[in-house]
């Protein structure tokens, strides 16, 4: 079976589609296989894995963490949601860009941003599922949520009046995160890329 780089944004934000088999009984697909994604550029040691379920215009994000860094291969497993990731690399000439796109349980992709990116999501259909494997282990104490209207970022959500958290009403925005010593850690760099 073959996973492909279908495509890349932002320098580093890269779509995934697997080679998917079904008939009249269903569907088989490979979920991951280390050496097609080595083979792709795409990190392969991957240390956990989250399962979030939300109902229609929950709003997850703008997440990200430090320390350790936490890149994440992101998959929505059941319904439709339009997952965003934003470049938070000092220096980028994309600092500040974001990129999204809608995945579903029926396209069956996958999308990967590194560390250096915020990512988060909004659910399009009445339940989602997303699930996502990370290449760092969750450190509450190193998790920072930008604020998912941040004008200096301007994300075109595709929902009016979402619904979100307490901490993410608490957010700060991608001005106040530059201005923090820890953002020293996301230094964009053309030579070496992060994939962790």
């Amino acid at each position: 079976m073959q996973i492909r780089r279908e495509s890349t944004h932002l320098e580093e934000i890269v779509i995934v589609a697997p080679e998917v088999f079904e008939d009249e009984r269903g569907f088989f697909m490979e979920t991951y296989r280390a050496d097609q994604f080595k083979a792709l550029g795409l990190p392969v040691d991957f240390v956990q894995d989250n399962h979030s379920r939300s109902k229609q215009s929950v709003l997850r994000g703008l997440h990200f963490q430090y320390d350790p860094p936490m890149g994440k291969l992101m998959r929505v497993t059941y319904g439709e949601a339009f997952l965003v990731a934003v470049d938070l690399r000092k220096g980028s000439p994309t600092l500040g860009k974001w990129w999204g796109a809608n995945l579903s349980a029926a396209s069956k992709k996958w999308m990967w941003a590194p560390a250096s990116f915020a990512r988060g999501f909004c659910v399009l259909s009445d339940w989602a599922e997303v699930q996502y494997k990370t290449t760092g282990l969750y450190n509450s104490q190193t998790d920072v949520s930008i604020r998912f209207d941040d004008p200096d970022i301007g994300i075109q959500w595709p929902i009016a009046n979402p619904q979100i958290s307490a901490r993410d009403q608490k957010a700060i925005s991608l001005a106040e995160w530059l201005k923090s010593s820890t953002s020293d850690c996301f230094r964009y760099s053309r030579t070496q890329k992060s994939n962790t």
